[in-house]
């Protein structure tokens, strides 16, 4: 215990779409171990939900005059309220963040991801923090209240390679488009991007739509394609006639929508803004389209992520095959592994052959269409176009996907990184690191160095 006894603000945040029941068995017993501390808690001992219960409990916290801020990310949360929170305390920030167990089910909290978003979007902010990703019960907890722990900016380095090979990967970009339907959710601060500042440094060009035309496309698609696409997914994956008919036609149709948007100008990539409004207005998911059209070459990126469909395009340019844009969900340090996860949207070339990839519905939207596979074992190549602390970088890693069995569902992989997983653990942090990268097999490390040389990016290696 601390030798001094601190007055810490505590801030939980959850979600109602995550797994209720489990987090508030978890929140319980985080609470356990701080009163274990004999620091003098303020703030509520459950789940903040929204903006309004956030608010009050800033408020009442504010009134106890705290020593610390400590936020307990129990599930995934957009950055929205730990933002909110930074801006009202100037006393010291912490975060703590558990895990979950590998069990091959759904994400349950996601906790890691919020984390994850609420380090970078501190980084834009030049906000340091100390952290802790750790299940309640273990040792380290004081970690939380020492200044010494809080993040630190990696310093970036030069490329250090030959531009030549690179010169070809940024000459081609020049040449490219992306679409971007719909803006990014509140709180994806990850997700942000400025159109110059990406045209001076990439020459991409970027294209807004808006989810309503995207919308009434896919229903104005005829049935006759809607059809013939269906069964073009009947060959590729099994348990089509498991989900609900209706909303699987509505979901095929969104692919419809891409190919003729791509076709009608030209467009290399998407950065898509898929929740809510996909299951909530229109009545389907995208992930299942997006991982066709990834497996034909045109990546699509989540919550209209621009940098990410710049990076999908980078890595596929350097890797000659389909990329995945995904999450990283997990770190396990014990296990020197790490889970890359994403709904169910990636190419189903990157799948387990030992597998069957099949049809799903959305953890927590309940809709069609997802794939679900693990990810096949190889070496793999991760990358982030990235913006964290206001400046450009390229991050860049190496890891090799293991085999093992599916840790969550939708598509999802357990890799082991060149690095050690706690270095990587703390190097991510550090980093202030996109919660998006872009996955292709093989080793590509070296080319995209040279990309970077050519681009005057400095790198940095995960």
């Amino acid at each position: 215990m601390s030798s001094e006894t601190l007055r810490i603000g505590v801030l939980p945040l959850g979600r109602p779409t995550f797994d209720v029941p489990f987090a508030e068995e978890m929140l319980a017993g985080m609470w356990h171990d701080l009163g274990q501390t004999g620091h003098h808690l303020i703030g509520p001992a459950r789940l903040l939900m929204d903006a309004d219960a956030t608010e009050a409990a800033i408020a009442d916290i504010k009134a106890g005059q705290p020593d610390v801020v400590l936020i307990l990310q129990v599930t995934f949360t957009d950055a929205a309220a730990t933002c909110r929170i930074a801006d009202a305390f100037e006393q010291p920030l912490a975060i703590w963040a558990v895990p979950e167990p590998r069990l091959g089910g759904r994400l349950r909290l996601n906790a890691f991801c919020g984390l994850n978003l609420a380090s970078h979007a501190l980084s834009l902010r030049n906000r340091p923090f100390s952290w802790r990703y750790a299940a309640p019960g273990g040792d380290g907890l004081e970690s939380l209240f020492d200044p010494d722990a809080r993040v630190k900016p990696l310093e970036l380095s030069p490329a250090g390679a030959d531009p030549g090979r690179g010169k070809k990967i940024l000459e081609g970009l020049r040449r490219k488009n992306i679409a971007r339907i719909g803006a990014h959710p509140d709180g994806f601060d990850t997700c942000a991007y400025q159109p110059d500042r990406l045209s001076a440094l990439t020459g991409l060009n970027v294209t807004g739509f808006d989810l309503a035309e995207f919308f009434d496309r896919a229903r104005a698609a005829p049935a006759q394609s809607a059809s013939s696409l269906r069964n073009e997914a009947d060959a590729m994956i099994s348990g089509l006639d498991r989900v609900d008919q209706q909303q699987l036609d509505r979901s095929l149709r969104l692919k419809l929508a891409l190919d003729e948007i791509r076709a009608e100008g030209s467009f290399d990539a998407f950065a898509i803004r898929c929740w809510p409004e996909t299951f909530t207005e229109y009545g389907g998911a995208v992930c299942g389209p997006a991982a066709m059209m990834g497996q034909a070459r045109t990546p699509c990126a989540c919550e209209a992520d621009v940098y990410g469909a710049a990076t999908q395009l980078i890595l596929q340019a350097a890797s000659g095959s389909p990329v995945f844009l995904t999450d990283l969900v997990d770190i396990d340090v014990g296990d020197n592994s790490a889970v890359v996860w994403h709904c169910g949207q990636a190419p189903l070339s990157m799948a387990d052959p030992d597998a069957v990839a099949e049809a799903t519905i959305h953890t927590n939207r309940k809709m069609p269409l997802l794939f679900e596979f693990p990810l096949k074992p190889g070496p793999v190549t991760f990358l982030r176009l990235s913006q964290a602390y206001g400046r450009h970088a390229l991050v860049v890693g190496r890891g090799e996907m293991l085999k093992r069995p599916m840790a969550f569902t939708g598509t999802s992989g357990v890799v082991r990184f060149e690095r050690n997983a706690g270095i990587v653990l703390d190097r991510v942090m550090n980093s202030g690191l996109e919660h998006h990268m872009a996955l292709a097999y093989g080793d590509h490390v070296e080319l995209l160095e040279s990309f970077a040389a050519a681009a005057d990016l400095p790198v940095l290696h995960l």
